[in-house]
């Protein structure tokens, strides 16, 4: 590889008018051998120009990320030449050392790259070379060893598989770097520090999700915890002093500090806690807490010190040390050194940090979008030192006996003083409203709700200082779930908030008011007629503001709103839509996407789907809307780079649009979301799922007139069951051709036959789940209970296609019968019994694989039968069920001082350990058990998640039609095949003992009882009026002369 010409041509794709070409010849020879080691060449060549050298480690960063290792999922695809991973393997390590940290910055991601494909398998050598540089007697080889222990940890942080390598690997390199670390940790210098910075770093990434016995051997950790200590006490030089504010925090000083407090309270709140930790964790915790309590405590007591000194000390260090003192409160040997502390923590901590800033106030009147955002910002919640204060405050009060009373009593004497700034009044409000569930539970302040919010919070709306104000409507928000009894508080709290969201000039406090509207709709049904008279102005002004402001929350409020006034919004419905589809259209087109804009996006889209449920009952409504909600629809499915986020909300909204009725518009959406599904959208079809099954059940008519449509459903679900899909998708492609078949019956003959194929060539593949085989068993149930007779001979006819030993009649029906037990919830196994009843019911000339099996058809439908008694009957307990709520008491969560908070989910065992719907599919919580063992105690769940799918076989749940009750339909065919049939009735039930003929008795009573039932409701319907029960015998008498065991009387 020629290095002067890859460097030209590196150069020049820094420059606009040779960039594409350059371009392209790189990507004409990326593939030839020494390509890779020429670009780490240059990369370290110092006399190349600096801008090069970037370009060619960042080129050669991708070239590792992209080609590096085969991909299972790309087995075809270019990857780096052998001879050039080995070149560069060997040579990595030696070029960090040797370049700048902003080429070292992208030459260690490509390490970490290289360590996740390569080691242990291919780079065998590379811990025993990273070792060698830590042991060195030259410190400037330190910076090669730290570096690549870095990457090791960082390449195996988060993998769950076999991490034994990486155990074994820290077990010989952690001696060396904390070496290094003893060695550098009094150096003060920007490069030493920076260096500690990274083994601290990586040391966090050792333990933040587990502790292995090495780490945790007594002499190890104390001397890691000792150098941790150190790091926090180190000076800051005072020339750091002197720079920015803003810039500060992230100077190598204070990260290295930022660390070492992150990894303390890490192993504190994870490993360190009595009554908070995992089982393998005790005896460490208990060590932990008489062993380093006391000098850690002191640390972050220093460091707060330094704060309430108006020493600077940064948000991120100010939020760990508050985390590390909060973890302190629920643990009593750490309590009682803190508790002294506390009520100075509170005054001189807390409460600054819980004030409107000048930092805040300057955002406020220079930007308040961006003051919005950021205090609306549930990620800067996760890192704030402002919502640590509030939480350890929280804790504080809550837990320990003692500390409210002080509390309340500072926040009232700040709020009541006439020397209080209003950014102090800001600060106490906040303190109130974050302990107002804790405070007006108390007997002590339960009576004084009233007073104290005309007092101390309704003139607070009339304050000229706009911060307070929104502190007010954010108090109100968190003072709703307090009992008040003085119903003209709630006409006072209604109209000050909605005056506040109307009338008021600043931005910020509209968006607090609109959250407070919501709170109070919530908290009290008096507040709903209250607004009523100004919703229609209401809604608009809250459209106005999520506009200007693109504010999640604000989304919700809207959601809420119209869920409850939607019948008086229904003369601006379509105005609001409108409004919603320009917001979310200006959302998704903003040259500024973030997570956040993202999110508002959907929340938007989940406000226009509230719109579409609440008039489900409105077609006229519905059909007024369409055009609009269509426009965001198609904007999403035609604009995947942007739109894909939202492919989940989309469908939801088409969904909505056809729960009813489909227009000719919403056919040509099918259209669509198959063009979607074909351009990889497969990882979708759950997602398409419930629109799909609208598509079959409500459009029936038009699905089956028009073979397109038919085709594009099936093509779909044939493409999940003949790839590599997942068995979920899987599930939900199967319960699409049952429905196809229950749905379409006697009427798509033509179809039978490929929709058997397809679910018998799924079942010879592996299935891992039994949910997914029960699902395609059930699509050939469909399809005998469709017309048996075809099945049958679709069956035979693809005998030659489908490998199988023997007849696919009798292996199928064979294994049907042998995974009856495998059929949960009320439709599977009406299905499955509907199935099997057809099947008794044929005729003489049955197939031999029916007759085959006749033993074990009966018991086999018992089995369903008494499944399905059960599910009826959990379907309406769960109807019934009521939950009731419990007061809080006194001292609910206070603990003693000399008691530690239990955390009870701890004590699970795996006897209890819950069991989701499909174990195969979905996330288990708790520890995971790869065992296949069965389970006593389990019971199989009485309903499933793919019942949601109705076919006409569930039109039945009111009792109202004799065809599709299988109880009755059970007593007909038996009854028949009795008298018309002796050989074939003896056949089935000859074998039967005596508890299964009592429970084919109880089958024929509840029979008749439903028949009854049926009866009753035709009756009522025809005559308008309530019929007594018929009466109907307990129990059946058998006295034909027939020679089985018993006999049926009619």
């Amino acid at each position: 590889m020629d290095i002067e010409k890859l460097t030209a041509l590196l150069n020049a794709t820094l420059y606009q008018p040779h960039r594409s070409e350059a371009e392209e010849q790189l990507q004409r020879i990326h593939k030839i051998a020494g390509f890779g080691p020429a670009l780490l060449q240059i990369v370290l060549t110092s006399d190349i120009d600096m801008s090069t050298r970037q370009a060619s480690a960042i080129y050669l960063k991708n070239l590792i990320y992209q080609s590096w290792a085969t991909r299972e999922d790309e087995p075809n695809k270019f990857t780096v030449h052998e001879q050039d991973r080995a070149i560069v393997r060997d040579t990595i390590l030696d070029v960090l050392v040797q370049v700048p940290e902003l080429l070292r910055a992208q030459l260690t991601v490509c390490l970490v790259t290289i360590m996740k494909h390569d080691f242990p398998g291919r780079w065998t050598n590379v811990v025993d070379k990273i070792n060698a540089y830590l042991i060195s007697d030259n410190s400037s080889y330190w910076l090669a060893g730290i570096v690549g222990f870095s990457a090791l940890v960082k390449a195996f942080e988060y993998q769950k598989a076999d991490k034994s390598p990486i155990h074994g690997a820290v077990k010989v390199l952690l001696p060396g770097v904390y070496n290094v670390m003893a060695h550098i940790v009094s150096n003060s210098t920007a490069d030493s520090v920076a260096l500690q910075k990274t083994i601290v770093k990586s040391y966090f990434k050792l333990i933040q999700f587990t502790l292995s016995p090495d780490l945790m051997e007594k002499t190890t950790f104390t001397k890691w915890m000792e150098i941790l200590s150190i790091v926090l006490c180190n000076p800051v030089p005072e020339e750091v002093n002197h720079c920015e504010p803003s810039e500060r925090d992230q100077l190598p000083w204070w990260k290295v500090k930022k660390w070492a407090l992150h990894t303390m309270y890490r192993i504190f709140e994870r490993f360190g806690s009595p009554g908070s930790v995992a089982q393998e964790y005790v005896h460490f915790a208990t060590f932990y807490v008489k062993t380093f309590s006391t000098g850690v405590i002191e640390i972050v007591l220093r460091i707060l010190d330094q704060y309430r000194n108006k020493v600077y000390v940064p948000p991120r260090v100010m939020q760990m040390g508050l985390n590390y003192l909060n973890q302190c409160i629920s643990i009593a040997h750490t309590w009682k050194m803190i508790k002294p502390h506390i009520p100075a923590i509170i005054q001189d901590i807390i409460f600054p940090l819980m004030c409107h800033s000048e930092a805040d106030q300057e955002l406020w009147e220079s930007d308040p979008h961006e003051y919005i955002s950021q205090k609306f910002d549930i990620f800067e919640d996760l890192i704030s030192p402002v919502m640590a204060a509030q939480t350890t405050l929280h804790s504080a009060c809550k837990k320990r006996k003692g500390i409210l009373p002080k509390a309340v009593q500072f926040i009232v004497g700040v709020i009541t003083s006439n020397d209080a700034t209003p950014s102090q009044k800001d600060g106490a409000l906040h303190m109130l409203g974050a302990l107002a569930d804790v405070i007006f539970k108390k007997e002590l302040y339960k009576d004084q709700v009233d007073s104290m919010l005309y007092q101390h919070v309704f003139p607070v709306f009339q304050s000229p200082h706009g911060h307070l104000r929104a502190r007010a409507c954010w108090f109100i928000q968190h003072v709703c779930d307090v009992k008040i009894s003085n119903s003209n508080i709630w006409k006072d709290l209604t109209a000050l908030c909605s005056n506040a969201l109307l009338s008021d000039k600043e931005l910020p406090v509209k968006v607090q008011a609109g959250l407070a509207i919501q709170a109070l709709l919530i908290a009290e049904e008096v507040v709903e007629p209250l607004l009523e008279p100004q919703i229609k102005e209401i809604v608009l002004e809250l459209l106005n503001v999520l506009k200007e402001t693109e504010n999640d929350d604000i989304t919700s409020v809207v959601q809420k709103v119209i869920a409850i006034y939607y019948d008086k919004l229904a003369p601006i419905m379509y105005d609001i839509c409108q409004n919603l589809v320009k917001t979310f259209l200006q959302v998704l087109q903003s040259d500024d996407m973030n997570d956040k804009k993202e999110i508002t996006g959907m929340s938007i889209l989940s406000c226009i789907e509230t719109i579409l449920s609440v008039n489900d009952e409105q077609p006229q409504t519905l059909a007024a809307l369409e055009p609009i909600v269509l426009e965001v629809i198609v904007h999403i499915f035609t604009t995947p780079d942007t739109g894909i986020e939202y492919y989940e909300e989309a469908l939801n909204l088409v969904c909505d649009l056809t729960n009813t009725q489909l227009s000719p518009n919403m056919w040509k959406v099918l259209e669509l979301i198959y063009s979607v599904f074909q351009n990889d959208g497969v990882d979708y079809f759950v997602d398409m799922m419930p629109c799909l099954h609208n598509y079959v059940t409500v459009g029936m008519e038009t699905f089956i007139s028009n073979e397109n449509y038919m085709l594009i459903i099936f093509n779909m679900c044939k493409v999940v069951l003949t790839s590599e899909s997942g068995e979920e998708a899987e599930c939900h492609a199967a319960k699409l051709l049952e429905v196809i078949v229950l749905q379409c019956k006697g009427r798509i003959d033509q179809c039978i036959p490929p929709i058997v194929e397809i679910a018998l060539q799924r079942l010879v593949r592996e299935i891992k789940s039994s949910e997914l085989r029960a699902m395609c068993l059930q699509v050939i149930v469909a399809a005998i209970y469709y017309n048996p007779h075809l099945l049958f001979e679709t069956l035979d006819k693809l005998q030659s296609s489908i490998s199988t030993p023997e007849s696919i009649s009798v292996h199928f029906i064979r294994q049907w019968l042998l995974d009856t037990d495998c059929f949960f919830g009320i439709h599977d196994r009406k299905l499955c019994v509907m199935g099997l009843l057809t099947l008794m019911a044929l005729s003489p000339n049955r197939p031999i694989a029916v007759n085959e099996h006749a033993t074990q058809i009966v018991p086999s439908m018992l089995m369903l039968f008494d499944g399905l008694n059960r599910a009826y009957n959990n379907k309406d307990a769960t109807e019934d069920e009521e939950s009731s709520e419990e007061e809080d008491t006194d001292t609910e969560n206070e603990l003693a001082s000399d008691e530690d908070e239990i955390d009870e989910s701890l004590t699970y065992t795996n006897d209890n350990k819950r069991k989701t719907l499909l174990p195969n599919l979905n996330m288990i919580s708790g520890t995971e058990d790869d065992s296949d063992s069965d389970d006593d105690d389990y019971e199989p769940p009485e309903e499933t998640m793919l019942e949601v799918y109705t076919t006409p076989l569930d039109a039945d749940d009111n009792n109202a039609d004799e065809s599709l009750d299988v109880y009755i339909l059970f007593k007909t065919v038996l009854l028949s095949i009795q008298q018309n049939d002796p050989a074939w009735y003896s056949a089935l039930t000859n074998h039967l003992n005596s508890d299964q003929q009592k429970s084919i008795n109880e089958i024929m009573v509840l029979a008749e009882q439903r028949r009854a039932e049926v009866e009753n409701k035709k009756k009522e319907k025809l005559a308008g009026f309530k019929f007594d029960q018929a009466t109907v015998p307990a129990t059946f008498s058998f006295s034909n002369s027939n020679n089985s065991p018993f006999a049926f009387g009619r």
